[in-house]
């Protein structure tokens, strides 16, 4: 990186982009949370429009309230774009804080942050970064002065930039290589034309939406002057068996004027006046290379986020006798705290946490050969899966069992297991989507035979806790009992009405009459398998009764029961004594009647003569 440009002062400001979620939450219970509104807050700058070589962080602020004291597990993602960035599992409370130092163009773009708490994630709103201003290109080329045909190899350096970068090459005011823009900062070609060609370069930044163009460079002069048309004796020793870094003895004779050059095989010139008549004729093929050029490899096939990686930086091959006891050196490029030697060419530390470049140099004898670029892009490991199911698990039906792992780099590979034993594999390529997996219930008791495993690359996966789920049992029979016998019910006494039920509780049970049969006379909710509906009875109560009983899964409705209510005791009493004292009084008034007929006839005495008449 180059030296910041502005003032120590200036570069301390920190544009904080901050991202405010608001979660609440019941003890005991998952988290309930709600994002009331994110805000966007830049300290001490004006917007988001920061210069080249800022220190910018980013910081993701979430509001959690919570009535438990146990601290709650935070996962902070980062985005650029729809690109994870940054991830980060803490138990803190502090904000998320993440920095861009001296940030360049390639930083542009929109930002955006995301929490996951108990599974319940909540993303921030975008925010978007412009840094302005790019670093002048520097051109080089390796000779100044040419001869016409020969080639020359110009390089365009972009100092301290980053990014992926394209390079593009003017000759005069054309672009060289038919205006197409080149990946490699180094281009070698052939001037057209004899005479003076002004060189010069720019590059740009790949970056979304836009690419960014910088200014041209400094533009280089180069002389290309023809070829003479004269008699040239070249003569090269050796001129077999070289390799890189021999010295040669070239001699140039032009009209019998001689003159000696020793060179190297590393970029050799020639004064400009030989050069003319003997560049063109100079082709010297090396049998063998010094020592091949370098190849970085990293020793795992894949790279997870704060992995122990090694690079290791060889040449293939080697010419040891002409290395004449030297060692060939490795260095890595960058060489940062991440990494540390352990040895010539191997390399070892801890993978970034996102995607980053190194290349290696071989040296030996003053020549230097750089490898490729190796790319890493390491994965975020995936989290300990959850599992749970949807809705009820109800025996003899199926349910859907989920399984997900908060974070982890697509694609994630989950597996449910059943009593040790592989049931069911999905591939989920999207990130935090749940696997879902299908099964029948066909046992009783509750699911956890049943845990997922999760993994998203060559490592041990990870394995969820076992399913608690309960498995429902429908309701299969349900049977009505009343008490006393249907023959014994009479008016003003209790009736007691008896529900039994086979089924998963809790059981919900309602008590109907045929009379009214859409409004139930009682609701009640129990946890064993039977309950009664006790009552008082009167003549009105006569009817066909029976009971409904209800759980997660289904209804059964009871046998009817025919109440029949009875007389009260009292009254069949009452009807058989009033009419024996009707009758009794019927008898009394007679006895009363007959008796004072007797007597009226005792106290009247009639003549005898009338008496005689009389009873004659």
């Amino acid at each position: 990186h180059q030296e910041p440009r502005r003032s120590s002062d200036r570069m301390g400001l920190l544009p904080l982009i901050t991202s405010t979620l608001l979660f609440s939450c019941k003890a005991s219970h998952p988290l309930l949370f709600k994002q009331e509104m994110v805000d966007l807050i830049f300290t001490n700058l004006p917007s988001a429009d920061v210069e080249r070589n800022t220190n910018v962080a980013l910081r993701c602020k979430a509001e959690v309230l919570t009535s438990g004291t146990e601290a709650l597990n935070r996962v902070y993602t980062v985005y650029k774009g729809e690109s994870v960035i940054y991830n980060k599992t803490t138990s803190s409370s502090e904000d998320l804080l993440y920095r861009l130092p001296q940030a360049r163009v390639s930083n542009n773009g929109k930002y955006k942050c995301a929490i996951t708490i108990m599974g319940k994630a909540k993303t921030s709103e975008a925010a978007t970064l412009t840094v302005t201003g790019m670093s002048t290109p520097v051109l080089r080329i390796n000779k100044a002065n040419v001869t016409e045909g020969e080639s020359v190899t110009a390089t365009c350096l972009a100092q301290g930039e980053t990014g992926s970068l394209l390079f593009s090459f003017h000759d005069n005011s054309k672009e060289v290589e038919n205006g197409e823009w080149l990946t490699s900062s180094r281009l070698t070609f052939v001037p057209k034309g004899v005479g003076n060609h002004n060189i010069h370069c720019s590059y740009l930044v790949l970056n979304m939406p836009y690419p960014s163009k910088s200014q041209q460079s400094n533009t280089v002069t180069l002389a290309v002057e023809g070829t003479l048309d004269l008699f040239i004796v070249l003569k090269i020793s050796p001129h077999d068996n070289v390799y890189e870094g021999d010295t040669l003895n070239i001699t140039c004779s032009v009209s019998n004027s001689t003159k000696d050059y020793f060179t190297s095989l590393r970029p050799f010139h020639i004064s400009r006046c030989f050069q003319r008549m003997c560049d063109k004729l100079f082709v010297l093929n090396l049998s063998t290379e010094l020592f091949s050029v370098p190849t970085l490899r990293v020793s795992a096939v894949e790279v997870f986020q704060e992995d122990e990686i090694s690079l290791t930086c060889r040449s293939e091959k080697l010419s040891y006798d002409r290395l004449e006891g030297e060692s060939l050196t490795y260095s890595l490029e960058p060489f940062d705290y991440h990494m540390v030697r352990k040895g010539n060419g191997v390399f070892v530390g801890k993978a970034k946490t996102i995607d980053f470049n190194y290349t290696c140099t071989a040296a030996a004898k003053g020549i230097k050969k750089k490898s490729n670029v190796l790319t890493i892009h390491p994965k975020v490991p995936v989290s300990t899966p959850k599992i749970w199911v949807s809705g009820s698990a109800i025996l003899g039906r199926k349910v859907v069992i989920f399984c997900l792992s908060d974070t982890g780099t697509p694609p994630i590979t989950y597996t449910l297991w059943k009593a040790s034993k592989q049931n069911q594999i999905t591939v989920v390529h999207e990130f935090n989507k749940a696997a879902n997996f299908t099964v029948v219930i066909n046992e009783t008791g509750r699911l956890n035979h049943y845990l997922c495993t999760a993994s998203n690359g060559d490592r041990t996966p990870e394995l969820s806790h076992k399913l608690q789920t309960a498995v429902v049992e429908p309701m299969t029979i349900a049977s009505l009992m009343v008490v006393p016998d249907v023959g014994d019910i009479s008016e003003g006494h209790s009736v007691i009405l008896i529900c039994s039920f086979l089924g998963t509780p809790p059981v919900t049970v309602k008590w109907f009459r045929d009379s009214d049969d859409l409004n139930p006379l009682e609701t009640t909710t129990t946890n064993s398998n039977n309950t009664n509906y006790e009552f008082v009875v009167n003549r009105e109560h006569t009817d066909n009764y029976y009971c409904r009983a209800e759980n997660r899964a289904n209804s059964v409705e009871s046998n009817k029961i025919n109440v029949v209510v009875g007389m009260a005791m009292w009254k069949k009493l009452l009807i058989p004594g009033t009419i024996i004292l009707v009758v009794s009084s019927l008898v009394m008034m007679g006895f009363i009647l007959f008796t004072r007929s007797r007597r009226g006839r005792d106290i009247y005495s009639p003549p005898e003569t009338q008496a005689t008449y009389i009873f004659k």
